[in-house]
């Protein structure tokens, strides 16, 4: 699966769910950026965000996170946010509460 986000940061950013190795991919200036999951029944645990330090500030870990999250819940999976970034992310945007798992 390919989307696109598109912000005054980032003109076109192409993110690919790239199912098989459980991850959110995009490739900016050559050098690739990711959010990883693993999933343990209905439980996406989101335990790894990374963007290049060369390509921090562009919204691009919020938007790979941002689409891990989209899928989450379009999928009917609750959320484990194991990797710090993730967790910040969630409390900043109360939209993504309810996807928390209790």
């Amino acid at each position: 699966m390919t989307l696109l986000e598109s912000s005054s940061a980032q003109p076109e950013l192409e993110i690919v769910h790239d199912v098989d190795a459980q991850r959110f991919v995009a490739v900016v200036e050559g050098r690739e950026c990711e959010c990883a999951y693993t999933l343990a029944g209905d439980v996406a645990r989101l335990v790894h965000t990374e963007v290049p330090r060369a390509l921090e500030g562009r919204g691009i870990a919020a938007a790979l996170v941002r689409n891990a999250l989209d899928w989450a819940r379009a999928e009917g999976l609750k959320v484990r946010p194991v990797c710090g970034y993730v967790a910040s992310y969630m409390r900043r945007h109360p939209q993504t509460q309810d996807l928390l798992v209790r």
